[in-house]
């Protein structure tokens, strides 16, 4: 999880700073006083941002898909394979010796299919989750509602994300052991369809959601407070209220 840990931070930065951006491009384009961003448009930069970040997100991506399908015992065990990768710097530095840089980005298409309409939904639903919760005359919801929104767009983008995802991890773990069994995006779709059928597309939904309800409530309340608080002048009366009864 070494190189995973080290470039995610770089791949949300990319993914909010983009979203914002975008938000804040639209927003003038419409010129001012036209009121806030419309759900349109939170959907547009969120589907923008997702893709963006791709370009961060790959290289760790690959070389995590990699190293946890790695099945092969680093124990030595008589009559066993030994393991192709001995961690995420050889495995990212075999990745470039063998397909070169642009090895790093295989799989990046269904990961652009995946991120882009993931991501466009995810900020989608906090924002309508956001907007139904929140007090009158308040700009912000609460905390607690800040928690509950994020928690549940990130199932919501899970549930979007999940069946590309599988296409993504084969085309990632393609030919790693061999000849490589798929031609490109959609000989792996179909293939994946006409062998085990189109439930394992869901296959790990449940888990998938299990894990971003905790992980999106955090992202949200952590990403709200810190914007909040490094914000400037009336900005700061948007911080989440803290509710103590």
């Amino acid at each position: 999880m070494s190189i995973p840990v080290t470039t995610i931070s770089l791949a949300s930065s990319v993914l909010f700073g983009t979203y914002r951006n975008c938000l804040q491009c639209l927003s003038q384009a419409r010129g001012a006083g036209c009121g806030p961003n419309t759900k349109l448009e939170v959907f547009l930069s969120g589907l923008v941002a997702g893709i963006v970040q791709v370009s961060v997100l790959s290289p760790g991506d690959i070389v995590k898909v990699r190293l946890q399908c790695q099945t092969e015992s680093r124990r030595g065990i008589a009559n066993m394979p030994k393991p192709k990768y001995r961690g995420p710097v050889h495995c990212l530095l075999s990745i470039i010796k063998e397909d070169g840089i642009t090895g790093l980005y295989r799989g990046a298409l269904p990961l652009m299919l995946r991120d882009g309409p993931s991501f466009a939904t995810y900020f989608l639903t906090y924002t309508t989750i956001c907007e139904w919760l929140r007090d009158t005359g308040k700009s912000k919801p609460d905390w607690s509602y800040v928690m509950l929104a994020g928690g549940v767009s990130g199932m919501a983008a899970w549930a979007i994300a999940t069946p590309m995802d599988v296409i993504k991890a084969r085309m990632q773990m393609d030919g790693t052991r061999g000849t490589r069994q798929f031609k490109g995006l959609y000989h792996c779709v179909t293939e994946t369809v006409r062998v085990e059928g189109f439930g394992v597309f869901f296959r790990s939904l449940g888990i998938n959601c299990i894990r971003a309800f905790p992980t999106n409530m955090v992202v949200f309340l952590t990403y709200e407070v810190l914007t909040g608080f490094l914000a400037t002048g009336p900005d700061r009366d948007d911080l989440p209220q803290l509710k103590l009864e």
